[in-house]
């Protein structure tokens, strides 16, 4: 992949999945596809107790769907297909059998919100602001929904998905679950990281394995539910209001 990549190490039982895209690390589907693998197959890894989920850099954590592709979607298919590619990142975190830190080093926009709020423990910066655009654009935040409202609840997931134009603060972020721990800097929230995965990769993994059981109870239906909301958004895309919304951004950045 010439515009990004998904890396996995590992080291000691810990995995790090790393992504970046040049674009202030958004998703594209090749993207989201490779995430979803090596979360999978760091899953079924021996050699893996616990895996770490980052992104590149000390910039942005993710931008959310890649504008470009957005745009280039032709179909209600191909916008199902596309956008079939968070669901699968958000139920592969879901089904994995160990626990996955995340690590958000900077702000988080739609789709990098339902990363955030996939993972089982999450460390930010103090910098690490969030927003859910989806509505500004004519869509919904309807895929990473279930993830984000199960993490923050129902009012703070109303809240971000009305108020679609402004940041959160990563202390508003943590005051409502979605970040476990905040620290002033990428180099303390790395140093955090490293802690607790090390702690975590000389645990149990059978009672880390039935813990995330209970952690993820009552979700046994999402594999239906988002691709069901994959198919509501694929369809949204299509529409001339969105299109305009999504030129009209991209000629801002």
């Amino acid at each position: 992949m010439t515009e990004g990549y998904v890396r996995t190490e590992i080291e000691q039982g810990v995995a790090t999945v790393e992504f970046f895209h040049p674009s202030s690390n958004s998703l594209p589907g090749q993207i989201l596809n490779d995430l979803a693998k090596a979360i999978n197959d760091a899953g079924e890894d021996v050699r893996v107790n616990v895996i770490v989920l980052r992104s590149a850099g000390t910039g942005a954590f993710c931008a959310g769907a890649s504008f470009d592709e957005l745009v280039a979607i032709k179909s209600e298919a191909e916008g199902k297909q596309f956008f079939s590619g968070f669901a699968n990142v958000i139920n592969a975190m879901r089904k994995c059998h160990k626990f996955i830190i995340g690590r958000v080093q900077g702000k988080a926009v739609g789709g990098g919100v339902g990363l955030a709020s996939a993972v089982d423990y999450c460390i930010a910066t103090e910098n690490a602001s969030i927003k859910l655009s989806e509505l500004a654009i004519g869509i919904g935040p309807f895929v990473v929904g279930p993830a984000v409202q199960r993490k923050v609840g129902l009012s703070a997931f109303t809240a971000l998905t009305i108020d679609a134009a402004n940041w959160r603060s990563a202390e508003w972020a943590k005051r409502k679950g979605l970040y476990a721990e905040m620290h002033a800097t990428v180099e303390e929230v790395d140093d955090a990281v490293k802690r607790i995965s090390t702690r975590l990769a000389k645990y149990n993994p059978t009672a880390m394995q039935e813990l995330k059981k209970n952690f993820w109870a009552g979700t046994e239906n999402w594999d239906t539910l988002l691709s069901e909301r994959a198919a509501m958004s694929g369809k949204l895309v299509l529409s001339e209001f969105t299109r305009n919304a999504i030129n009209a951004f991209k000629a801002k950045a």
